[in-house]
């Protein structure tokens, strides 16, 4: 939606005032040619503006701008979702050095393998610093800690090294309380060879791509192999080693993917009536909103709710190409949402192949357009998440 645009002058206040609208919105006031806005959201812009330009009240100290504002600029909004989303992009044409301050907003903890040291190793991270390198991000996580316990759970399966320091491969060196404990190939005495060490990496890479699934699949068929060989042992200790693997996987949740691979669709309330709001979930990058009507209004042919959110997906703005600090804004900006306990509006990703779960986002729209609320969301990987009020089972 497109700001509108007023004159201010204290002289027409009323007939100002009373031409707001009391919804929410991100607004602008600016005074004079070279002074610095001000910018912020407001759940009611008709009364937040009465407040900061109506006549200054005696022994207070509220801030009023009624003498030095000159306009106004306001975009409606239909959810905080989306006021957050316009303030940010706002914040960040108005003031490009430090809007990331003035909206107090913290990078999300993600976890990195970083493949493109000699001797790969993954730890966590709120920075990326190189989208066209190896590495490969993975969040985002609701904390930091629960990042760190689901890595270091994760990387008990695994026998890839820990240590923070660039190795250099001396067969004097003591090695570390990992290598002792036979949890660390220990490349740093050559405890193993170069392709060794490269293949457990991938063995890790394979892990955290599939959500555990890789990894699953590997223990199952060791496991079935060593009961048909009558190994009862080995196959009971496989299976301790299964568990373990359900256990860590289930700490990570649904949205921790690889972000390159973090693709889906938010639902939220919109400012325009009978609508929807749309904003898509491209490799962790956001973009929208795109208005969509609830309604089918009858022009031309008739499409079923599928078809129509399909069309609308089809037709909705590409995301330019961006940088590495823009896609860390906007995983803050999803993680600052998608983590709350009470939150409107729902996300949808996609599945293995790539692909939207269309009738569970037509029942979806059908919620978040009546207002009614969905479940605590993302739960853990492995656990069933129920929702209210739901008319129809999840697929």
């Amino acid at each position: 939606m497109e700001p509108v645009h007023i004159d201010f002058s204290p002289e027409n206040d009323a007939a100002i005032f009373a031409s707001l609208p009391a919804k929410p919105a991100v607004f602008t006031l600016r005074g004079e040619a070279g002074g610095e806005p001000y910018v912020t959201k407001s759940a009611d812009l008709r009364r937040r503006l009465m407040r900061l330009l109506g006549g200054p009240e005696e022994r207070t100290k509220r801030l009023n701008l009624r003498d030095r504002v000159r306009s106004i600029a306001y975009t409606l909004t239909g959810s905080d979702f989306e006021s957050r989303w316009v303030l940010y992009q706002t914040l960040r044409r108005e003031f490009p050095k430090d809007y990331t301050d003035r909206l107090k907003l913290r990078p999300a903890p993600l976890v990195k393998l970083n493949l493109d040291n000699e001797y790969p190793r993954a730890y966590v991270t709120r920075r990326i610093t190189n989208l066209k390198g190896k590495s490969r991000y993975y969040g985002p996580f609701q904390s930091r800690a629960t990042a760190e316990k689901f890595l270091a759970d994760s990387l008990d399966l695994f026998k890839m090294r820990r240590c923070d320091f660039d190795l250099h491969p001396d067969p004097q060196f003591p090695g570390c309380i990992y290598s002792e404990m036979k949890m660390c190939l220990a490349p740093c005495f050559k405890g193993c060879t170069d392709q060794e060490y490269s293949e457990e990496v991938v063995r890790v890479r394979k892990y955290l791509d599939t959500a555990g699934d890789s990894l699953t699949r590997e223990f199952e068929a060791e496991r079935e192999k060593a009961s048909a060989g009558l190994a009862f042992e080995q196959a009971a200790a496989l299976h301790a080693r299964l568990e373990k693997v359900h256990a860590a996987v289930q700490q990570r949740p649904e949205m921790a993917r690889r972000l390159d691979a973090l693709r889906g669709l938010i639902v939220q309330p919109a400012a325009e009536a009978g609508c929807v709001a749309f904003f898509t979930l491209e490799a962790g990058r956001l973009a929208g909103p795109t208005p969509f009507p609830v309604q089918d209004r009858g022009e031309g042919k008739h499409l079923s709710m599928e078809s129509r959110i399909l069309e609308a997906l089809a037709s909705a703005d590409r995301l330019p190409p961006a940088g590495a600090s823009e896609l860390v804004e906007h995983i803050a900006l999803l993680k600052r949402w998608a983590f709350r306990t009470q939150r409107v509006g729902e996300i949808f990703l996609t599945d293995e192949n790539g692909e939207l779960p269309m009738r569970r986002i037509v029942r979806g729209v059908s919620r978040v357009f009546r207002g009614e609320k969905e479940g605590a969301w993302p739960a853990p990987t492995g656990q069933l998440q129920i929702e209210p009020k739901l008319e129809e089972p999840l697929d």
